[in-house]
């Protein structure tokens, strides 16, 4: 009788099952029947009712519970079934599996929980499912969300594309992974299938290899390619590094580089973080030294003569005198536009614009035509007028390295007889933008003026200069220097000191020069300071993404406003480009919700660096521009958010925000703010940039 019994019951589950789609709400009734059918460990066909009961609950919209009986079910839940059930249930698997996988992801080694074997079963054979459809790229994505490196390696090489899923991976890698740590293994990865292919590709090599901060690996790769005649490509990868490293890790490199005779590794591994060299005269001693006493392995003669050529691609100088020869020969500016710019208004405003409009018109051609046309008018320039006029000449020379000082000699400071200090600030300025983010041998002059400045506007224009010609190299003589300046305490050197010394120290989060940069602000009662400090905290952090989180809550809770707005620029820097939704939400809430109006325009300034590489994401799908929530922001009541909001929208240069611009000469849009017609002209200035007015359509 108990024989009849389970058949009767293993029957009833069976014709229940080809039903239950129709009659779930019959069945859900005394689905209580069912459950107690699977948690009986003597009847054979449990599986079978954990199926059934799976299906009810689906239907009844429970999905945990559904998701559960259908772990139970075994090999009876088949994943490779098209029917919506099956695709739902495999969906809120992956979900909790992933979940699973992020938490563990995130807890110490001996803290993590165990997974679900059942859940990682069914997720298993999702992925076999996947390579048996070749459906390798949904494969890459799922085991990316689920922290599965295995598979994620394992689906590249199964795949009949190898190159190509290494480009779909690494775009992925870079564009869409929102947490640093995880992108690192990943990049790691993909290192290793790019060295262990039939033909290694380098150049992806070495790009992955900067994101992980591997000088090091990547001077290896060098010297290899050297050694095996592969000049081209070791040329190349060096014309690409200058475009995309550091200071800090370029000047590694070429460290690594000097000390030629290493051993190379044959799949690149190790982290180093370096240090920056000296002066040349240095790096020759260096050599001279290894030659002398240290017992390394002989070198190919062709390496040696090779070696200074990679190291003047890597310090710029080609890229940068190719590019200064270039702008020269193709300088096209029409000085009609400046001549009547400067004859239509005549104010001290305008004469200042005209000076840096001429500046960006022949920004790196070494045209100075009509500064010396107009000398007069040039010398109606006082005070800060006059340091911007200085500075200006380090735009238009910009890249001209090789006779800077003999150029600007005439506007720096002097020791036989003191010249106007607006002036020689903005000189030392004008060497920071000739020389930015390729400092040399210049931040060495540069930071003799610094120590020996007397005068707040000569030393506020050195730590600008210093600042941008050792920007990234995170050098500990200059941030000591700069922080020298910053402590005096005064007003008009400290905000110059404290932006410089996020530009030096930029993307390192030197935890020490955080401490001291924060507590300074917290501090000083001088606003100009604090206003340089809140912009160089977040340059600190620029790319540190999550690692920067916690910096980020401390300064979004200040009481402060300024130290407020330094948490959304933080925000901006730490995750720029990346398209962070924890980013967007966090700027989202505080553009609508703080008291301070700057700190509000700061969160929807912060968005524009955040997404600007999404720029469709501003736009909702299926609606205009003027349905998205940026040109919500810019039809408020504030001018702050109004102005920002457009301000990103038309940096992307939208065509309908042309259109929407002009309607900022109504005045019932205007709504008591005249000055938008000043932002408007300013703001069809960025759209137009990137095109032309038949691009636009423009009246």
């Amino acid at each position: 009788m108990q024989w009849f019994s389970f058949f009767s019951q293993e029957f009833a589950l069976h014709k229940l099952n080809a039903v239950v789609n129709d009659f779930w709400a019959e069945i859900s009734e005394s689905v209580d029947k069912i459950e107690i059918l699977y948690e009986d460990v003597g009847f054979r066909s449990r599986e079978f009712a954990a199926l059934v009961a799976s299906k009810v609950f689906y239907h009844l919209g429970a999905f945990e519970e559904s998701l559960n009986y259908a772990l139970g079910a075994g090999n009876l839940f088949n994943v490779n079934d098209n029917s919506e059930y099956v695709e739902t249930i495999i969906a809120k698997c992956i979900d909790h599996y992933t979940k699973q996988c992020v938490e563990n992801a995130d807890l110490a080694e001996g803290a993590q929980k165990a997974v679900d074997p059942r859940l990682e079963g069914i997720v298993n054979k999702m992925f076999q499912r996947c390579l048996d459809d070749h459906k390798y790229k949904q494969a890459i994505g799922i085991a990316l969300e689920t922290r599965r490196l295995d598979i994620f390696e394992k689906t590249i090489l199964e795949s009949n594309d190898v190159p190509g899923m290494l480009a779909y991976s690494l775009k992925l890698c870079m564009s869409l992974m929102q947490n640093k740590q995880f992108r690192n293994q990943v990049l790691r990865v993909l290192v290793k299938i790019y060295m262990n292919l039939e033909k290694p590709d380098f150049i992806n090599v070495c790009q992955c290899l900067i994101f992980l901060d591997d000088p090091q690996a990547v001077s290896d790769i060098l010297e290899k390619l050297v050694k095996e005649d592969n000049l081209l490509m070791a040329y190349q990868i060096c014309f690409d590094l200058y475009e995309s490293a550091s200071q800090q890790f370029l000047s590694s490199v070429i460290q690594n580089l000097r000390s030629v005779g290493t051993p190379i590794a044959s799949v690149p591994g190790s982290t180093n973080t370096g240090t920056v060299p000296g002066s040349e005269k240095e790096g020759e001693m260096m050599e001279t030294e290894e030659k002398k006493g240290s017992p390394v392995a002989s070198v190919n003669p062709g390496t040696k003569d090779q070696i200074p050529k990679m190291i003047k691609i890597l310090s710029g100088e080609m890229a940068i005198e190719l590019h200064l020869q270039f702008l020269i020969r193709n300088n096209n500016t029409d000085l009609m536009i400046l001549k009547n710019t400067k004859d239509a208004v005549r104010n001290s405003v305008c004469h200042t614009a005209t000076v840096i409009a001429n500046s960006f018109m022949h920004c790196g051609t070494t045209s100075d035509q009509f500064l010396r046309d107009n000398l007069e008018w040039l010398a109606r320039a006082t005070n800060w007028a006059k340091f911007t006029a200085t500075a200006s000449l380090g735009v238009i020379h910009k890249g001209h390295e090789k006779e800077a000082l003999q150029l600007m000699a005439t506007y720096l400071p002097k020791d036989t007889s003191p010249g106007s200090a607006y002036q020689e600030g903005g000189g030392l300025y004008a060497l920071g933008l000739i020389h930015a983010n390729h400092g040399g041998d210049i931040i060495d002059y540069l930071l003799n003026q610094l120590k020996n400045a007397s005068n707040d506007i000569v030393r506020h224009g050195g730590s600008l200069g210093l600042g941008l010609a050792a920007m990234g190299t995170a050098r500990q003589d200059v941030y000591d220097l700069l922080k020298t300046n910053l402590y005096q305490d005064d007003a008009v050197t400290g905000e110059a000191a404290g932006l410089a010394l996020g530009l030096v120290m930029l993307g390192s989060k030197n935890a020490q020069a955080i401490e001291d940069m924060v507590g300074y602000a917290q501090e000083t009662q001088h606003e100009k300071i604090l206003r340089g400090l809140a912009v160089g905290i977040a340059l600190v952090m620029y790319g540190r993404m999550e690692e920067a989180d916690a910096l980020i809550e401390s300064l979004c809770r200040d009481k402060d406003p300024i130290l407020r707005r330094s948490g959304m620029y933080t925000v901006a820097m730490a995750y720029c480009g990346s398209g962070n939704n924890k980013a967007i939400r966090r700027l989202l809430h505080v553009a609508v919700s703080d008291v301070n109006d700057d700190v509000r325009r700061a969160a929807v300034e912060s968005l524009g660096f955040i997404l600007f590489r999404y720029e469709q994401r501003f736009q909702q799908p299926g609606r205009t521009q003027k349905g998205s929530w940026l040109a919500l922001q810019a039809k408020r009541g504030n001018a702050n958010p109004r102005y920002l909001s457009e301000l990103i929208l038309s940096t992307f240069g939208l065509p309908n925000c042309v259109a929407y611009l002009e309607s900022w000469s109504d005045p019932v849009f205007l709504n008591g703010f005249p000055n938008l017609h000043f932002y408007k002209l300013g703001l069809l200035s960025f759209c137009l940039v990137q095109g032309n007015s038949a691009v636009f359509s423009l009246p």
